[in-house]
């Protein structure tokens, strides 16, 4: 005999998921006065939800080839915040990358050296150790690729691996640190170590405990009426082909635009994408898949930031991505569901940096002139 359970649960999956409460009926579905059926009805969504995403740790991953110590994560934290690993010593990776602002700018694109605009929206760095890659078109294979890019591009913070060693052989408190960070290196002050105590600090930047994790651990209260009814419109959507896992995305590349050509202002023809990195026509336009976690502080949206309200956002993946008109009433209910990913943010607090010294390359903030001409 097939158990109680599990009959139920097939016998949901066969009628399409609708078990989910109709928003508009005005009731409270985790109030005491529930019925036992109420309470059954819901487990299957529970269970399908399950399936499709995972929880956010509460401890980083280990990281391949990076033992993260304590010593190594808090020297990635000083670099992280300093901003004389740029030429012009006003640009940190917290200028694109604001731990109090989700991680990101809140920039259509982000303002670099001399005031130049950055050809894409600055993804977060929250839970980024997630990500199949990094940056959107994945030409980064992990964190530490990536913190070694933004030091270099002359649009961001427009240094050299030899300069940025140069400033930090030259501040005595980081060669003290590395050391330690990296003992039993004869000359552990490189640039590769820079960008392996970013990588390192950067892991721990993860959000875990947001409503949807508690709802993934067994809380049915932990959701709202509408917050319910988004997760079952979004899974009944299709937006999990795309959007599942720990991160609801960063899991894979996807042609932007697959169903209907959102318009030359969210897709310019100039930037194509992952086809940059690959050189495969099948490439073009692809986009490594936005992360939704914490997406309700993460504005603005798409790779251009040309798009500021979430609703919007919801409203355009469902054209563009799944030929889909979704109603007003359902991109409400899907963007209700989208905030309940916001998890705890991380507590950093701003480090004291170490003080330079007559040795370390001044500050040069022009573009194009002196010794910084790049």
């Amino acid at each position: 005999m097939i158990p109680r359970d599990l009959a139920i649960f097939v016998a949901a999956a066969a009628l399409g998921w609708a078990c989910t409460p109709d928003a508009d009926t005005g009731l409270d579905t985790t109030s005491e006065t529930d019925t036992v059926a109420d309470v059954e009805a819901a487990s299957p969504l529970m269970e399908r939800a399950r399936v499709l995403f995972e929880t956010v740790p509460a401890v980083p991953p280990e990281l391949e080839g990076n033992p993260m110590t304590a010593v190594k994560v808090e020297l990635g934290k000083k670099l992280y915040f300093e901003p004389r690993l740029s030429q012009s010593w006003l640009i940190s990776c917290n200028t694109c990358h604001n731990l109090g602002l989700g991680g990101v700018d809140l920039m259509e694109t982000s303002i670099g050296h001399g005031w130049q605009a950055g050809p894409r929206n600055a993804p977060t760095v929250l839970n980024s150790v997630y990500n199949l890659a990094q940056f959107w078109d994945g030409r980064a294979a992990d964190l530490m690729e990536q913190a070694q890019g933004p030091v270099q591009a002359a649009v961001e913070m427009s240094s050299t691996p030899e300069r940025t060693v140069a400033t930090l052989k030259s501040i005595p408190d980081y060669v003290v640190m590395f050391g330690e960070a990296f003992p039993g290196e004869a000359d552990p002050v490189t640039f590769a170590n820079m960008a392996r105590a970013i990588e390192a600090f950067e892991a721990t930047l993860i959000t875990p405990n947001s409503p949807f994790d508690r709802y993934l651990d067994g809380d049915d209260a932990a959701l709202t009426e509408d917050e319910n009814a988004g997760l079952a419109l979004f899974m009944d959507s299709g937006c999990t082909a795309c959007h599942g896992g720990i991160l609801l995305g960063g899991s894979s590349y996807q042609r932007f635009g697959a169903v209907r050509n959102p318009g030359a202002e969210l897709l310019p023809p100039e930037d194509r994408g992952r086809f940059n990195v690959t050189g495969n026509p099948n490439d073009e336009f692809a986009f490594k898949v936005p992360v939704l976690r914490n997406v309700e502080l993460t504005a603005p949206y798409f790779h251009t930031g040309k798009v500021w309200e979430l609703g919007e956002s919801v409203a355009v993946m469902g054209e563009a991505q799944l030929g889909k008109d979704f109603t007003v009433e359902e991109v409400g209910k899907i963007t209700s569901f989208l905030a309940s990913l916001t998890g705890d943010q991380p507590e950093v607090d701003y480090p004291v940096l170490p003080v330079h010294t007559a040795d370390t390359p001044q500050p040069d903030p022009w573009v194009g002139l002196g010794a910084g001409t790049h």
